[in-house]
């Protein structure tokens, strides 16, 4: 799998092959290109496994907006997220957060701080960011949501 924390991606072969690496089922290896297809297609938009790999390799870069909604749709991301990157980053974070959950010790954490205070939730983040710190893990701040 990918690194979470890797630069944001740019082209739309990077951010394609960046959701094959991230968006895997549990307990198993990621769809394959012909899955991929085969699904889209049964879908209703024809698309092709060699087609999809073409995409993944740079080969081809400008598919249709049909090809594009339907990668999209297939991995549960919004259609903008191959076109505007601030999408593709909010998306990219959301990843992230996906794929450290599937770590049962991380699923673990969570789950036994569920209702605790803010305050005592704020202590267990510090905490948390210090051992990363020890451990020469980058630090992990989520960011402040504003309403």
């Amino acid at each position: 799998m990918n690194d979470p924390d890797a630069p944001a991606e740019h082209t739309l072969a990077d951010k394609l092959n960046h959701l094959f690496n991230t968006v895997v089922p549990a307990g198993r290896e990621p769809y394959s290109t012909e899955e991929v297809a085969r699904s889209i297609t049964t879908g209703g938009v024809s698309i092709s496994g060699s087609y999809i790999w073409l995409l993944r390799k740079g080969q081809r870069d400008n598919p249709t907006l049909r090809h594009l909604e339907a990668l999209a749709k297939f991995f549960g991301v919004p259609p903008a997220y191959f076109f505007d990157d601030r999408v593709t980053e909010a998306v990219n974070a959301d990843l992230r957060l996906l794929v450290a959950f599937r770590d049962t010790q991380v699923q673990r954490v969570a789950l036994r701080a569920a209702g605790l205070s803010p305050k005592s939730l704020h202590s267990i983040n510090e905490v948390i960011e210090r051992v990363r710190e020890l451990e020469g893990l980058p630090a992990n701040r989520p960011e402040k949501h504003h309403p």
